[in-house]
């Protein structure tokens, strides 16, 4: 036990190597993290580490999915819904009747059934790969959203086909009609299970004596619950926790603390990254235990199934995508869209951000190895090495190519009324009048005597009118007066922090107390550096 401990405290340290190791080229830690793990996996340190189906369904999966969740706007989900689930059931569908079909007549003595088998664990799409990587470069956030929404549902819809085949191919039978009826009550009840769990978590958040500690910790302990309850009754325990985290991520403001959300934040910001990272390097680190398991199938013959597997698979997602827009510029002649027109470049970007990951390799690795009676699964070795080569080649090709597809594509933000820089410009403009006005109207002229009332008035007066000539003046002369205010404005803060240091050292003043004010100028640091980081993302794009 002590063994594996340790074992699992060197992945970690090598998860923020490799990490570094990507922030220093300027890649998608995802990337790094595989082609990390496939390098270590020839040394013998890890070689006996290996992915656990369970371990990834029942402790990986949900608090992904539900920061995943957590992250997603309500608002673009609705805006792009029939888009997002265009992407999320009928393309998986789709997919997967490709990659049945292709491999059943490629490969020799691979049935239908097994062709279903396979389509439904490698057709779901991994979007942290995606997103991480659109992070780093100029997209629209419309695209990006479309990506993280499909993200949510392909997994529920992939592993539900993934569930019906492996059912097919123990049982040798398949009743259409029963399954269309058994795939709608596992998404229905999938949805109401994890809508009932979000509604009753919202109520202990809102109504009982919560602490930010207690609201955190609940938090964590929601995604579980939901995913459990879910599988518990064979429902989609993805799309519970999907539909619980949407309906609880849009109540934020009413059912936690100020204090709550800004920790929240820091905690599942690393916790993910912990689970992202082990995740994707154990994906690498598997490569020794999938080869040896091939059998009588030279290597040479499955690396070539496999690779024409992944290409069928990548042009089955192009044609799906460039088949979504012909759909939706048709249906826009009946029904109001979102986008009637979206051009091919936006569907060229989402057709080759489909990388595949973990829940692809975690499926297969959960297709038994006995069927009954002591007879063997059939080509479960040739299917786990195709769904290793699939991630390996979508994620590291397709990965490292993104960003390049992306600039040289050179896509317009078309569904945003103004860039980003304005429209946060117009936000603090706007927060600022509507606190000049509360101001006036609660108080009159003669109550601005108050020394601290007439302060933050005057306060928030300088604010409004430097906020209105930088939307007037938008990248203008002034824009040097605004970085050389905000160079004098660092520089204080790091005085500030020096004070507080030194008072820290004095026998009495407390250290928590110094601890929050040292936080509260962290927070401002924040805030003025993610202005400047934004100003010179915008003048790079436009150099």
């Amino acid at each position: 036990m002590q063994g594996l401990f340790i074992e699992y405290i060197l992945l970690i340290l090598m998860i923020l190597v490799l990490a570094m190791l990507a922030n220093k080229l300027k890649l998608a830690y995802p990337i790094v993290l595989v082609l990390g793990g496939l390098a270590l996996s020839f040394t013998p340190v890890f070689t006996h580490v290996s992915i656990e189906p369970d371990f990834v369904f029942f402790i990986f999966l949900p608090p992904l999915l539900y920061e995943a969740a957590w992250q997603t706007s309500w608002k673009e989900f609705w805006k792009w819904r029939r888009i997002i689930t265009s992407f999320a059931f009928p393309i998986v569908i789709l997919t997967s009747c490709v990659i049945a079909w292709v491999s059943h007549a490629l490969i020799p003595g691979f049935t239908l059934a097994l062709g279903f088998l396979l389509g439904g664990i490698i057709s779901p799409p991994d979007a942290v790969s995606a997103t991480t990587i659109m992070r780093q470069v100029s997209v629209p956030k419309a695209l990006v959203s479309i990506i993280e929404g499909e993200s949510l549902l392909n997994d529920a819809s992939s592993l539900i086909v993934f569930r019906f085949a492996l059912a097919a191919v123990i049982t040798g039978q398949f009743h259409v009609g029963d399954a269309f009826l058994t795939f709608l009550m596992v998404v229905i009840m999938g949805i109401l299970i994890g809508l009932l769990i979000g509604v009753l978590f919202y109520a202990v958040h809102r109504w009982l004596p919560t602490t930010s500690s207690i609201e955190i910790v609940l938090t964590l302990v929601s995604p579980y619950c939901m995913y459990y309850a879910a599988e518990h009754f064979h429902y989609s325990g993805v799309l519970a926790v999907v539909s619980g985290g949407l309906f609880l991520s849009s109540r934020r403001q009413t059912m936690l603390s100020y204090r709550s959300r800004i920790e929240g934040v820091n905690v599942w910001t690393n916790l993910v990254f912990v689970l992202n990272g082990l995740v994707f390097l154990l994906i690498g680190l598997q490569l020794p235990s999938i080869t040896s398991q091939l059998g009588g199938m030279s290597f040479g013959r499955a690396l070539g199934y496999s690779l024409l597997i992944s290409l069928a698979l990548i042009l089955a997602r192009f044609i799906c995508t460039f088949g979504a827009v012909l759909f939706t510029m048709m249906m826009s002649y009946f029904i109001t869209v979102a986008d009637p027109n979206p051009g091919w470049k936006a569907p060229m970007i989402t057709g080759w951000a489909g990388m595949r990951g973990v829940v692809s390799l975690a499926a297969a690795l959960s297709i038994p190895v006995v069927v009954s009676q002591g007879k063997l699964f059939p080509y479960r070795n040739l299917i786990l090495f195709i769904t290793f080569v699939v991630i390996l080649i979508t994620l590291v090709l397709q990965g490292l190519t993104l960003p390049w597809v992306i600039r040289k594509l050179n896509i317009e933000d078309r569904y945003s009324p103004y860039p980003e820089e304005k429209q946060e410009m117009i936000i603090q403009k706007k927060i600022a009048q509507a606190s000049l006005q509360f101001l006036e109207e609660k108080f009159d002229s003669s109550q601005f005597n108050n020394e601290h009332i007439g302060n933050l008035y005057a306060r928030l007066s300088l604010d409004r009118k430097v906020f209105e000539q930088q939307v007037n003046e938008a990248g203008s002369a002034d824009s040097q007066l605004l970085k050389d205010y905000q160079a004098v404005y660092l520089e204080m803060l790091d005085r500030q922090r020096k004070l507080l240091d030194d008072m820290n050292h004095r026998a009495e003043f407390d250290e928590e107390l110094i601890r929050k004010y040292l936080s509260l100028v962290d927070i401002e640091e924040f805030k003025v550096r993610e202005k400047l980081l934004d100003k010179t993302a915008m003048q790079a794009e436009e150099s």
